[in-house]
């Protein structure tokens, strides 16, 4: 291994206590010199000021997911980090979230440069990593579960490819929403498709191994050169093929 390439265990917790002012941005792979980036950005509640810290479940919910990601995407010269909130809720117009991953995009930037960044969401998770795609370098969003109220807006989505999966037994965040959201971000301009996982719940417990093989897979074809226009077995073209969503 390159002795420039820095290594944190994924999902270890963050050095500075979190409710701060401090870095948005924790590297969980880092090289200096980076050709891409993916960023996973774990779940909240809808209310709350209280402080994130990474031993919550919604953080420790998205260490395995890292590591798929990490593992269906060997190569050290793409940087992985997550994205460190302050608060634990969304906090209505103050979308506290959407600031932290802002920031946290700009710390990426100061920090590798501009690279094509993937960002990988679970429920509030999701929806901010939808919210913040209008961002320059950001190419494709994978949501997790994702909570996409009615009227979430979907122009900003416009030229992205987006990759939803959503359990269809989720009884915290709906499925049909995420539907809904996607055929929305379509006639908006995006290259959007929804898969559904059977059986699958909000907390991605039930068929864990889907999510995270399916969440891996998703991310590789994402950063693909040239876009997951490719395969045509594809994750994306397996999404877009069903207008109310494939299955796995």
């Amino acid at each position: 291994m390159d002795s420039r390439t820095r290594r944190t265990p994924v999902g270890a917790p963050d050095a500075r206590p979190a409710g701060d002012d401090g870095p948005a941005l924790v590297p969980l792979r880092h090289r200096s010199a980076a050709s891409a980036a993916v960023l996973v950005l774990h779940g909240g509640r809808a209310d709350s000021l209280a402080p994130s810290r990474p031993w919550h479940v919604a953080a420790l919910r998205m260490r395995p997911v890292a590591r798929a990601v990490a593992t269906a995407v060997p190569d050290d010269e793409v940087f992985l980090g997550r994205v460190r909130y302050r608060h634990r809720g969304w906090n209505g117009s103050r979308a506290d979230p959407v600031r932290d991953a802002r920031r946290a995009l700009a710390e990426l930037t100061r920090l590798v440069g501009e690279v094509p960044v993937i960002l990988v969401g679970h429920s509030m998770g999701g929806r901010t990593a939808l919210r913040v795609a209008d961002a320059p370098q950001v190419r494709g969003v994978v949501a997790l579960a994702p909570w996409c109220p009615e009227g979430e807006p979907v122009a900003q989505l416009r030229d992205r490819k987006v990759i939803v999966l959503h359990g269809d037994r989720d009884r915290v965040t709906d499925p049909r929403a995420s539907v809904a959201f996607v055929r929305r971000a379509r006639d908006a301009g995006s290259d959007a498709g929804v898969l559904l996982v059977k059986a699958g719940d909000h907390a991605m417990l039930r068929r864990y191994g889907t999510w995270h093989r399916a969440t891996g897979a998703a991310v590789a074809e994402l950063l693909t050169p040239g876009g997951p226009a490719g395969p045509a077995d594809g994750l994306l073209a397996t999404a877009l093929s069903a207008p109310a969503g494939g299955v796995l």
